[in-house]
């Protein structure tokens, strides 16, 4: 390329870009150039024949010989550019920071003009950064395709490193020290500027089925105690619920001079007060009893976040960093103590809450900013189930005259009371008076509850204004939801009644199919049942409806389990479920129906059925001739390493990216992964499978020593099979969060990229811990999957 290309796309009376000119071609400079415009990527240049040859390689490189990074042919760029750091305004070509990432010579092997003419450069770099052998290998394009896409691939040598992100680890210039602003996610050290805020809603935990693990989460103990927002300005402190009233002189005077004692001026604290036991653990019964008493020496302040420091909003930043300011400012308190985080395995730290019989954990995302309201970033584990509920009634006491016998209890869905059963252990004597005083006053003659009370939940029952609620501990719940072996805990006087609801980990749809013999297993080694499997699928269902409802369905079917027969279902068969539904293909309207669903009925009927796997259609019934994904299957042969599956996955997406695809990756659940692009459905099943063979027959034709194109078992020990023959029509791909017939009960199951990698292997994720992962999820690692959906690229 000349540089009137890079000259044409300039402005130079506005950005401070060098013009530049064409110098002799005798220096062998390198540069990389980190550029936050659009899309942040690196600028990859050589200098050959008086011009620095250019690559925008869009994540950079990498020091594993296993990753291929894409790099996109630019304009050359004059040898002036090798310096430039700086701003390119908005509006000019590639607006957005520049810094200088990396710089030095680099040496072709063999004449560097015919390797460039031929497509493969081959090269040493002895960088600041970069060192060591490399490639940059052309790819094949399209006939009509303007861009041209290259590879860059780091040697095997002493330089590479797998597993090492250099990104990461030196992210900043070689000429100036700094970073990309647009990097650092800061607006300053302690967040932004901004005037103390009115009060602060709380940031709430959703109720975990159990606790997630991994590097991103930190743990705290779960107190048993009143939320407070501690707002201190000008040095004086209150204390304010979780609904914003002021509670400053409910605790007595030691909580409040201990606050004043903190070296703050202006500062919002999330915190909560609590009563310890004798064993250590917070007590929530033994707060209501030192308030009642008037009592206020064992109060302690466990402080657990910072909102607002010295006219700074801090909200914005990390957990991890609002932690790391928050700690000094409590270190010398007595009576404020920090509520300290554990980085252990999130069921270890779980384990050891409720041993020493605390109420459970807390699990935070460490980089998570703090936002009001109830979200996925905090997990609530607790070690027994417990929650508020409304009273609603009483019934009186048997025993005692003037005392109640039990609470009537219900919670708020829809907007309406629903009666959930009676707490009648739990209370003291002397509580058990002043309860009734209490709600005697409250008596009403109608049910508050929108529906009639049976004459068993009714008998003996006083209703009441349902303006007072209870903590409860309580067992399980009942099949007619009611509480099973339930115990009062105290009055939250803390929290509005119309805003308590039940509380479910990730409630599952309700299935109404019976199950015969729901107690057969269908996979021995680990135990898992027919019921276990459709609860599962009931407890998942939002998000495997949209992969297997509505298009036609290819069953794996095993009445006995993994180890008895199995069977391939393509067509109804006699006897099964009336939830199935047939479908006729408008291309054999004589042949037999096939097999579809449309709702979580129709799912566990398969269940019911013996189906442990399910194989849809990359197309609906809507449009059957239009697909609306594509599914690149790699299959490892015999000696592949899970790394050399992940290269390739990422090697595929890189390709579709290229092509304007999106691209998704999945566990098959087998030995290998899938990697698939959602398609809005235009093109036909021919042009599918042309785009998929042609990528795949391009991978093996850039690389033969690790991908075959072909099925040919003999041609696939140490290699990759790119299986691109899911993309005709018939053919058939294991669902998303599908699960699969064979030993440890492995499920298909969608990832982020960035967790792919040896710590999740091909059959990691199962039955036994899928859930949990869901659990611990912001959101689906497929999230707008759909909305991701382009028309394949035209053939060329």
């Amino acid at each position: 390329m000349a540089l009137e290309t890079y000259r044409e796309k300039r402005d130079f009376a506005a950005t401070p870009e060098p013009k530049g000119r064409k110098a002799r071609a005798n220096g062998h400079a390198f540069v990389i150039q980190k550029h936050a415009a659009r899309r942040l990527h690196y600028d990859f240049r050589l200098e050959m024949g008086g011009v620095l040859k250019s690559w925008a390689v869009t994540r950079g490189p990498s020091l594993d010989p296993s990753e291929k990074r894409l790099a996109i042919h630019v304009e050359d760029h004059p040898l002036d550019y090798g310096s430039f750091e700086g701003t390119i305004p908005k509006g000019q070509y590639g607006a957005g920071e520049v810094i200088l990432w990396d710089r030095g010579t680099w040496q072709p092997e063999g004449d560097a003009a015919k390797s460039y003419a031929k497509g493969h450069l081959e090269f040493t770099l002895q960088g600041e950064k970069l060192r060591g052998r490399w490639h940059l290998v052309r790819m094949q394009g399209k006939l009509g395709e303007k861009r041209e896409n290259w590879l860059l691939i780091k040697g095997d040598d002493e330089f590479s490193r797998a597993g090492k992100d250099i990104l990461k680890e030196s992210p900043h210039s070689v000429k100036s020290g700094r970073d990309l602003a647009a990097q650092t996610g800061k607006s300053g050290p302690q967040g932004r500027k901004a005037a103390m805020p009115d009060f602060v809603e709380p940031m709430l935990a959703t109720l975990a089925r159990a606790a997630p693990s991994g590097a991103r989460w930190l743990h705290e103990i779960k107190f048993d105690g009143y939320r407070l927002q501690v707002r201190i300005e000008g040095g004086k402190p209150r204390l304010l619920t979780r609904s914003g009233l002021d509670w400053t002189g409910k605790f007595g005077k030691p909580i409040v001079v201990a606050l004043q004692d903190l070296p703050l001026t202006d500062a919002i604290l999330d915190a909560e007060l609590v009563v310890e036991g004798d064993t250590g653990a917070s007590d929530f019964s033994a707060l209501q009893a030192d308030l009642s008493a008037g009592r206020d020496d064992r109060f302690r302040l466990y402080v657990f976040d910072l909102l607002h420091l010295d006219g700074r909003d801090l909200r914005g930043l990390p957990l991890i960093e609002r932690k790391e300011i928050l700690a000094p400012l409590i270190l010398d308190a007595e009576l404020i103590l920090l509520s300290q985080h554990f980085e252990d395995d999130g069921a270890m730290v779980l384990r050891h809450a409720c041993r020493l019989s605390l109420e459970g954990i807390v699990s935070k995302l460490r980089d998570s900013p703090y936002r009001s309201g109830r979200g996925r970033s905090w997990l609530k584990s607790k070690c027994s189930a417990r929650q508020e509920f409304v009273i609603a009634g009483y019934t009186p006491s048997s025993a005692s005259p003037k005392a109640i016998g039990s609470l009537v209890l219900g919670v708020h869905e829809g907007g309406k009371l629903r009666h959930v059963g009676r707490v009648g252990t739990g209370f003291s004597r002397k509580l058990a008076g002043e309860l009734f005083q209490r709600l005697e006053a409250m008596q009403v003659k109608r049910s508050p509850f929108a529906e009639g009370l049976t004459a068993d939940e009714a008998r003996q029952v006083v209703f009441t204004r349902p303006e007072l609620v209870a903590e409860v501990e309580f067992r399980a719940w009942t099949a007619d939801d009611h509480l099973r072996h339930a115990s009062f805990r105290g009055l939250r006087e803390d929290k509005e009644p119309q805003q308590i609801m039940r509380e479910t980990p990730a409630a599952p749809q309700r299935r109404t199919v019976k199950l015969t013999h729901p107690e057969r297993v269908y996979w021995p080694d680990t135990g898992i049942t027919k019921e276990a499997l459709a609860d599962y699928y009931a407890a998942i269902w939002p998000r495997i409806a949209p992969f297997i409802t509505g298009r036609p369905l290819a069953l794996l079917r095993c009445p006995e389990g993994i180890t008895g027969q199995k069977f391939f279902q393509k067509h109804v068969w006699k006897g099964m479920g009336p939830q199935i539904t047939p479908l006729t293909d408008p291309k054999h309207k004589s042949g037999e129906p096939l097999i579809g669903i449309h709702d979580l009925d129709g799912l566990i009927a398969l269940v019911q059925a013996a189906t442990l796997e399910i194989h849809p259609w990359g197309a609906s019934i809507a449009d059957w001739e239009g697909p609306d994904m594509i599914v690149m299957d790699l299959d490892p042969g015999e000696g592949v390493a899970w790394s050399e599956v992940i290269a390739a996955a990422r090697e595929v997406r890189e390709r579709l990216e290229a092509a304007g695809l999106a691209a998704f990756v999945k566990t098959s659940g087998g030995k290998g992964l899938h990697v698939v692009s959602p398609l809005a459905p235009k093109a036909d099943w021919r042009a599918a499978k042309a785009f998929s063979k042609s990528m795949a027959e391009a991978m093996a034709r850039d690389t033969p020593d690790r991908y075959v194109a072909t099925i040919t078992k003999s041609k696939r020990r140490g290699r990759i099979l790119i299986d691109y023959l899911r993309n005709q029509r018939g053919a058939t791909a294991v669902a998303a969060y599908s699960t699969r017939a064979r030993e440890g009960a492995p499920v298909a199951t969608p990832l982020e990229w960035e967790e792919l990698g040896p710590e999740i292997g091909p059959a990691h994720l199962t039955l036994a811990n899928l859930l949990q992962r869901i659990a611990s999820q912001e959101r689906d690692p497929w999230h707008g999957f759909r909305a991701a959906s382009v028309p394949l690229p035209a053939k060329s």
